[in-house]
């Protein structure tokens, strides 16, 4: 049995929009372009994601981040190109792409007044669920989320992480394949953000998650792969490691040591291309190294301390970090904006 439509849970779908031209892509973006007025908000942008995939999505503000994202949920309508959620277009099957996904935006509205049952059982009535879905899917739903403490209490006593867990409720309810989250660890204290992240990689095992954000360190530890995007355009589309990997450059290592002719010996590895002496602390001798080469200089460094019988207290490589990348990516925007203010 195919998945529902909005208005009957039990709709079968088309047979041309079930013949899709690739099974394993859950989003497929194709020359998409959206205008207001003379702004162009989404120019000739291309990309796709498979099923199963986290990805972030990332730009600046006035990138056309949120115009894509409410594209991709039909709340707007391409100008140019199509979009495919599922093989089925956005614009041929509305309804039936709608239910495809679930969405959490960025401002998560809900009615305060009503407890989590009752928001629960509105979100059913507004997506049309049978009563047998109901029936399965509430407490599933209830499960997955971690709501069963709080589901007899009103939304308004909740903390902002449950109110979160209510808004990521509300968009899996009806067992969507696709899941589109705007910024949804926005306002949550450290340990909430660890929580929700968690939470995400959970559902992500069963979902494609394409998830906005301006928290860098939330796509590193959650998102298999990025995509930013850039006055309208697609500027990378990288498994997070490649992205942070190519944007390294130069690599870089911090020892801190005791021990004779430290840094004669450091100079004779290969691949070093330049050693700086810090200050020393407690006596001990605090350098940087960097190098070209694509390989890790801490094995060697690590060898060459046990050869020479000296004491490591510290031995870390400083690697790129994706606020340093996404800085790099989109550069020329942010500086337009600057200038603008």
């Amino acid at each position: 049995m195919a998945e529902a439509g909005v208005a009957d849970s039990q709709t079968t779908e088309p047979a041309t929009a079930a013949s899709a031209s690739n099974r394993d892509t859950s989003i497929e973006v194709t020359g998409v372009s959206k205008f207001f007025g003379q702004l162009t908000a989404v120019n000739n942008l291309s990309f796709t994601i498979k099923k199963g995939e986290i990805v972030g999505f990332l730009g600046p503000n006035g990138s056309g981040k949120t115009t894509t994202m409410r594209m991709l949920t039909s709340f707007y309508t391409p100008d140019a190109g199509r979009i495919k959620i599922d093989g089925m277009d956005t614009q041929d099957d509305d309804l039936l792409t709608r239910f495809r996904i679930g969405y959490l935006p960025e401002n998560n509205p809900f009615y305060a007044d009503l407890l989590v049952k009752e928001y629960l059982d509105f979100v059913a009535d507004l997506r049309g669920l049978s009563k047998e879905d109901r029936k399965r899917n509430i407490p599933t739903t209830v499960e997955e989320t971690g709501l069963s403490e709080v589901y007899y209490r009103p939304i308004g006593q909740l903390s902002k992480g449950y109110k979160q867990r209510v808004g990521l409720a509300q968009a899996i309810l009806h067992r969507p394949s696709v899941l589109i989250l705007d910024e949804p660890t926005e306002g949550l204290d450290p340990n909430q953000r660890l929580t929700i992240r968690d939470l995400i990689k959970s559902l992500g095992q069963e979902r494609t998650v394409l998830i906005s954000t301006h928290v860098m360190q939330e796509v590193e530890s959650t998102c298999q792969r990025v995509l930013v995007i850039s006055r309208g355009k697609l500027v990378a589309d990288s498994p997070v490691n490649d992205l942070l990997l190519r944007a390294q450059g130069v690599r870089t290592v911090h020892i801190e040591v005791e021990g004779n002719n430290v840094e004669k010996a450091l100079e004779g590895l290969p691949n070093v291309a330049s050693i700086e002496r810090e200050d020393r602390v407690d006596g001990r001798k605090r350098y940087t190294i960097t190098t070209q080469a694509d390989e890790d200089l801490r094995p060697e460094i690590f060898n060459l301390a046990k050869r020479r019988d000296w004491v490591l207290y510290e031995l870390r490589e400083e690697r790129a970090r994706m606020e340093d990348v996404f800085h790099d990516l989109t550069a020329e925007q942010q500086n337009e904006s600057y200038k603008e203010s």
